[in-house]
């Protein structure tokens, strides 16, 4: 397991498969979190867990916890090769293909040169699903799962101007063909070359395709779009044989009691899971159709936001310098002071620095500390106002709707 030093202690992060987590591994991680931590637990944009303020003499201790709940991985040294993103509503058989995906890549010790950032997407062609990460290789069904669709360096196509797929590939040949280009990118990149992107600056694509075998697809093709508001609210599950309620963590965190209860909830209303996703929300699967309005009225007392027209769920920020000695503000005060002033339908990014850690996507409007509570204000990735207060960056992006 990876703990990093972070301001407010360690911060160790536990990789879920595919965003699952068991009610029994729940509970497991909100007592590690208040007996070897402060209690505080994000979710991550690559739906996975982060426990904060952990102490020096716990580390031991939070491990075997983890081992113990079954959130290690299968190999000693393969921690870091389970960055494999899915919906949280995949199936059974997406499931399974990455499952073989992240096993093939564990059983081959020279894949963990790779970077620890290094990540990977397998999609089903669900509703729900995250479009716009950027991984270093992705799949994406056809055919009904038959085969997938690839690509590298970037996001699947889902939009009319986005780079085309580079081929597909039949479902049976995914883990030789994954554990294939994995293989190829470390004996061809450098040590400064940790992502697929810093290859392909150097190594044109068409080489690096020319060792791998695969059928061609269509330059036309374009994943079916994607609805992100269904991660709030309750909404028939893909099969239709029961819900699923979904709410939002405000800012990305929760503590151990709120796990503690969604764990509980899992256990009585739903299936025994929590699907954590890549919008710093969680899913409860398998709710019965009658039980989900009390299960969302229960996500609404436990702080969860349940409702996309709610400024936290177009809200994130990073810890900012209460966690993070890069930080120029405290982004989680300032996020919460923007909130109730953000206008309607804007999604904004409070970031202490350059680096953005805290988006992993394209965000609108992103606001970048430069000095206590001062923000540069960017649109669409441009500089467009400077030194401004949280006032007033939310005065200038109300001035910058449409219809203002």
């Amino acid at each position: 397991m990876r703990i990093v030093q972070a301001r407010d202690g360690g911060l160790a992060r536990l990789r879920l498969a595919g965003g699952e987590l068991s009610a029994h591994a729940a509970h497991a991680v909100a007592c590690a979190a208040l007996r070897c931590g402060s209690g505080v637990i994000e979710i991550t944009n690559r739906a996975n867990l982060q426990l904060r303020g952990i102490r020096d003499d716990a580390h031991a201790e939070l491990v075997d916890i983890a081992l113990a709940a079954g959130l290690g991985p299968q190999a000693e040294g393969g921690d870091d090769l389970r960055n494999v993103m899915l919906s949280p509503l995949a199936s059974k058989a997406t499931r399974r293909v990455a499952a073989d995906i992240v096993s093939g890549m564990q059983r081959d010790a020279s894949l963990q040169a790779l970077s620890p950032k290094f990540a990977l997407q397998v999609d089903g062609g669900e509703r729900l699903a995250m479009l716009d990460h950027p991984h270093d290789v992705w799949l994406s069904a056809l055919d009904g799962g038959a085969r997938y669709a690839f690509g590298f360096a970037g996001s699947m196509p889902h939009r009319a101007n986005d780079a085309p797929a580079h081929g597909s590939i039949a479902r049976d040949d995914a883990v030789t063909f994954v554990v294939t280009v994995l293989r190829a990118f470390v004996a061809l990149a450098s040590q400064e070359e940790h992502r697929m992107r810093d290859l392909l600056a150097r190594v044109d694509v068409a080489r690096f395709l020319d060792a791998l075998t695969f059928d061609p697809l269509c330059d036309t093709w374009r994943r079916a779009p994607a609805d992100a508001s269904l991660r709030l609210g309750a909404h028939s599950m893909p099969e239709g044989s029961a819900s699923y309620v979904g709410g939002q963590a405000p800012l990305g965190r929760i503590d151990a009691a709120t796990l503690d209860a969604l764990a509980d909830l899992a256990s009585t209303h739903g299936d025994g899971r929590l699907m954590m996703t890549p919008w710093q929300s969680v899913l409860l699967p398998g709710v019965a159709f009658e039980h989900a309005e009390h299960v969302l009225q229960r996500l609404h007392a436990l702080g969860l936001v349940v409702n996309a027209s709610d400024p936290f769920a177009r809200i994130i920020a990073c810890a900012g310098s209460s966690g993070c000695a890069k930080s120029h503000a405290d982004t989680k005060a300032d996020a919460h002071r923007l909130a109730p002033l953000l206008p309607a339908h804007t999604e904004a990014h409070v970031s202490g620095c350059e680096r953005s850690c805290a988006a992993a996507r394209p965000v609108e409007a992103t606001l970048i500390a430069v000095s206590h509570a001062r923000y540069d204000v960017h649109v669409d990735a441009r500089p467009v106002a400077r030194n401004l207060s949280i006032e007033e960056a939310a005065a200038w992006l109300a001035r910058s709707q449409p219809d203002a």
